[in-house]
Parts: structure tokens; sequence; C-alpha cells
């Protein structure tokens, strides 16, 4: 089967995007931080963007998850600068990824539910926390397939890293260009006619169309990852 590769998160984007970081990643190095206590320093931005979004600070919350994703880089690139690559080390990344990036749908879900129904559209349906949380399942099943799929030898390496089309470098940018754009727009009102119902505000649009853009594509990249799994398994048992 052929592998299905965003052209965002290829290799050759990784090899450009370690080899950019590798001069700071060495920099930090020569302060005394370990590869370890820079995933988690990646783990506290998460937790600051979290509160950020749970306080509804869209703008703060978009940028501090950009720029957490750029120092998520720094772990993996000053463990190979420094040749102290570890399975330890491989294992910490991994868990505190999934963790940082859990708190900051939470905040996104307590933000948009603090929001109230008045910004949930007039029904108050909930949308926007249902969203978010939706997001969060789908990004989640994503890492799942592919733990899971290496765990039993279906992939290798960093290959299942680049099937589908919203591994987690794409979710992230959706995410915080998302957050920036809700943040620009939060003083901005959706007019209407009067005597009719008030449309969302633009500022949820942003945010939530993200949101559902992330939830979508990553369900489907769920399904290519599944659908690669099969063609795997039928060709080593061939």
């Amino acid at each position: 089967m052929t592998t299905t590769q965003s052209p965002v998160a290829g290799r050759s984007f990784r090899d450009r995007a370690r080899a950019a970081v590798e001069p700071l990643a060495r920099l930090l190095g020569r302060l005394g931080l370990t590869p370890n206590t820079l995933t988690l320093i990646g783990f506290g931005i998460a937790l600051v963007a979290a509160a950020f979004a749970a306080a509804q600070a869209w703008l703060g919350a978009g940028l501090l998850v950009a720029f957490g994703a750029a120092f998520d880089m720094l772990d993996g690139a000053l463990a190979r600068a420094t040749n102290t690559t570890s399975r330890l080390g491989a294992f910490m990344d991994s868990v505190f990824d999934r963790a940082g990036e859990a708190v900051i749908y939470v905040g996104l879900v307590a933000g948009l539910a603090a929001a109230g129904p008045a910004a949930d559209f007039p029904s108050g349906t909930g949308l926007g926390p249902l969203a978010a949380a939706a997001a969060m399942g789908a990004a989640f099943m994503v890492s799942y397939t592919r733990a899971k799929s290496e765990s039993l030898n279906f992939s290798s390496g960093r290959g299942m890293a680049a099937v589908g089309l919203a591994p987690r470098e794409v979710r992230v940018v959706i995410l915080a260009l998302g957050l920036v754009a809700a943040g620009s727009l939060a003083n901005t009102q959706a007019a209407y006619a009067p005597g009719t119902m008030p449309p969302y505000p633009y500022w949820w649009q942003a945010l939530v169309g993200a949101l559902l853009l992330v939830a979508v594509l990553a369900t489907f990249t769920t399904i290519q990852r599944i659908v690669h799994v099969v063609f795997e398994s039928r060709r080593q048992e061939n």
C-alpha cells in the first residue's frame, strides 16, 4: 500500500525543522538543561495555554500553543545533538505530549462552556464544548492507532507518523490559527437584522470551526491508519 504522507508532516519537513532548532537545542544544553527537562517545560507551557483558554484569553492561548509546538522539538533535538537519546526519553516525550494536548482541550471545553449559551447560539446547545471534546477524542485516536500499530510491529520508527492528513503537527497548526483568529475577533460582533436570532459571534465561528476541522481530519487520519495496518497485515502474512 502506498503511504499517505502529509506534505506538511513529511520526513523532509521534519528533517529541516530538526536542523533549524538544533543550534538552539545545543545552546540550551550548554546552559545545563537536559532533554527530559525540556519535555517538562513544554508540558508547563501547555498548562499555561490551557489556563488561558479556560479564561477565554484566546489570543494568548493560541500564541502559547504555537510556541509550545516549536519548543516541543527541542527535547528530541537536544538528545540527538548530545547523543543522549534513550527509550526513557522517548517515553517521557510521548507521554507528556499527549498530556499537554489533553489539558489544552480541557481548557477549551472549560472556556467555551464559560462563554455561556449567548455565545453558543441562542439555543445554548453546547456545541462549542462538544466540538472541543470531539477534537480531543479524535486527536487521541490518531495517537493511539500509531502507538498500537507500532507495538504490534505493523510499522516502525516514524513510519506511521507520516500516514494520514492530520498528524500532530497539522492539528497544532489548525488549533493555533483558530485560537489566534478567535482572539483577534473577540470584540467583533456579527451583524443581524432586527427581529431575527443573533448569529454565532465571529470569534466563536473561528474557534469552533477550527475544532470541528481538527475532529474531522483526525477522524479521517485514524481511518487512513487503520487501512494502512490492514494492508500491512496482509503484506506480512504473504
